[in-house]
């Protein structure tokens, strides 16, 4: 299996990640750093946010969120 579980950074630590969606399949850039990840199970979720680190051989992705703009 290829799939990696995304975890979100807690203040911008990658000591204790928040999981965020396991078994994803596909990290899909899409526009103002959203991400559109999928998982085997066709589950999707939107992420706001950058990739902090990639652990390719853990499966592990990390993101870090950005912060909506108000208004």
């Amino acid at each position: 299996m290829c799939e990696a579980n995304v975890y979100i950074a807690k203040n911008g630590s990658e000591e204790e990640p928040e999981l965020y969606l396991s078994a994803v399949d596909s990290v899909i850039p899409e526009e103002n750093d959203h991400w559109r990840l999928t998982s085997i199970f066709g589950e999707q979720k939107i992420l706001h946010g950058r990739i902090k680190s990639m652990h390719l051989v853990d499966h592990r992705i990390i993101f870090e969120t950005i912060e909506e703009p108000a208004g």
